[in-house]
C-alpha cells in the first residue's frame, strides 16, 4: 500500500487524491441571483449531497478564489435563495460550459443553449430543461478555514422547499426516482465523468 501524510502534500495534490478516489459524485447546477445587475449566475458544483430528508437538507461546499467567495456562495448567502438542479446527460455539456470564470455581472447561462423559467417559492431562475430541480432557502454557511487562518471553502446547508421533476423520471405509483430515465451523471477526477452504467440491487440485511 502507498502512504500519503496530507500535511506533506501540496494543497493540488490532496484535491487529486480525494476527487480521484471520492467518486462518483453528484453534480449540483445551481441558479443564483447576482448582486451585480441582478442577472442569473449558474454554475455547477461537485462537492455535493443529501445532509438530511427531515428536513430536507442539502450541502454544497465551494471553494474560495484567494480568500473570495465565489459568485454562487455570494448571491446565496446575500440573498438566501438558489436553485439546485440534478446534471443529466441531456444538458451536461451546457452545464460544463458554466463552470468558465466570468465577471459577476454576467450571466453564465449566456455561454449555453439553456433557458430559464420562473420558479414557484423563490426569486431564484431555474434551468426549463432540468430534469429535476430543487427550490432551496439557506439554512447555514459555514466557513472552512485552512491552517493558515485563511476561510479556503463556503459549506452552505440548504433546505429543499419546492421540488420539480419531469413526468418521464418517476415511477408515481411506487414513488420511485426512475433512474434509467433520469440518467444523472456524475465527476470523477480530472475532466473525467461518468454515466450511470449497470444498475444491480443488494437486499439489506435486517
Amino acid at each position: 500500500m502507498l502512504t500519503f501524510n496530507p500535511d506533506e502534500l501540496a494543497v493540488k495534490d490532496v484535491y487529486k487524491l480525494m476527487t480521484g478516489t471520492i467518486a462518483p459524485r453528484p453534480i449540483a447546477f445551481v441558479t443564483t441571483v447576482s448582486t451585480e445587475k441582478g442577472v442569473t449566475n449558474a454554475a455547477p458544483f461537485s462537492f455535493f449531497n443529501v445532509v438530511s430528508s427531515n428536513p430536507p437538507i442539502i450541502s454544497l461546499s465551494i471553494g474560495r478564489r484567494n480568500g473570495e467567495m465565489k459568485d454562487t456562495s455570494r448571491n446565496a448567502v446575500s440573498s438566501g435563495e438558489l436553485v439546485v438542479h440534478i446534471s443529466t446527460d441531456h444538458i451536461i455539456k451546457d452545464v460544463n460550459e458554466t463552470a468558465a470564470t466570468l465577471p459577476a455581472g454576467d450571466s453564465e447561462l449566456e455561454l449555453t443553449s439553456l433557458q430559464t423559467t420562473k420558479s414557484t417559492k423563490v426569486n431564484v431562475p431555474a434551468v426549463a430543461e432540468a430534469k429535476v430541480r430543487f427550490e432551496c432557502k439557506v439554512e447555514h454557511q459555514y466557513e472552512i478555514k485552512n491552517d493558515e487562518g485563511v476561510t479556503a471553502a463556503d459549506l452552505i446547508l440548504a433546505r429543499i422547499i419546492y421540488i420539480h421533476m419531469a413526468e418521464d423520471v418517476y415511477d408515481e405509483k411506487n414513488g420511485y426516482i426512475l433512474t434509467d430515465k433520469l440518467k444523472p451523471v456524475a465527476r470523477l477526477a480530472g475532466n473525467e465523468y461518468a454515466e450511470i452504467g449497470n444498475i444491480y440491487k443488494l437486499i439489506r440485511p435486517k
